[in-house]
């Protein structure tokens, strides 16, 4: 039977590694793991939820491992933008084949490519259900595409960022390495930059916090997942004020 529950938000923010883009490679694209969280997308598109993206560029090139390397850190930045705008493009592609419209908004100007970053022509994308892909992070170096994803979801009046992640939430300690480690369903800012907890950067959890936006974080290899937490359902672990 089909799912008819309700979306327990009206607009959020997915914020995605570019790593989740890569599958089982080592780097790069991987076409069907692409077009695979396309349609994870598209279930709750179809339920009316207005959708804004950000993904990150790590699959192809991050910039503070350009800079541990000898590279001019704010180069290596731009060029970790650069990469964001692949992905989203990749992103907007697979999302198009399957008939979900989409647009992406790039803070970078590159007008053949992608739209510049206008906040009301945004919000009418939005309004008007399209899924918008915001890249080249803030457009400055400096920032993650955490703290991008955050202040676009300001931005935007969205209701929640969703992080999704290989793992189903916020643990005390890495899961993958502890067999002991407990997962938090419930959790605050402040308990998360005390505790130096990976959920995100800490300027993005600051700048969440100001701003009273919960940050979901969830898995994203769990098929059915993200429609699943907007339907009121599945596992997951919420930061909070």
């Amino acid at each position: 039977m089909p799912d008819d529950s309700p979306a327990t938000f009206n607009r959020v923010m997915l914020k995605i590694s570019g790593e989740a883009l890569m599958g089982d490679q080592a780097y790069g694209l991987h076409p069907p793991t692409v077009e695979r969280i396309a349609n994870e997308i598209k279930t709750v598109h179809d339920m009316g939820v207005e959708i804004c993206m950000v993904i990150g560029g790590g699959n192809i090139f991050r910039g503070l491992q350009g800079s541990a390397q000898g590279m001019e850190r704010t180069t290596a930045d731009y060029m970790g933008m650069l990469a964001t705008v692949m992905n989203a493009l990749a992103m907007q592609s697979a999302l198009e084949t399957i008939g979900v419209y989409c647009r992406v908004i790039s803070a970078i100007r590159m007008d053949e490519v992608a739209e510049p970053y206008i906040r009301r022509r945004a919000v009418r994308h939005l309004e008007k259900k399209r899924v918008c892909i915001f890249a080249a992070g803030t457009g400055n170096p400096y920032f993650t595409t955490d703290t991008a994803a955050t202040l676009r979801a300001s931005e935007m009046a969205c209701e929640a960022i969703f992080k999704g992640t290989k793992v189903d939430g916020v643990y005390d300690k890495d899961p993958a390495t502890n067999a002991d480690a407990r997962r938090f369903d419930k959790i605050s800012y402040d308990e998360v930059l005390a505790k130096h907890l990976k959920v995100m950067d800490a300027s993005a959890i600051a700048l969440a916090r100001d701003n009273n936006l919960p940050i979901v974080v969830f898995s994203l290899d769990e098929p059915g997942g993200f429609k699943g937490i907007l339907a009121g359902r599945g596992t997951y672990t919420t930061v909070h004020g």
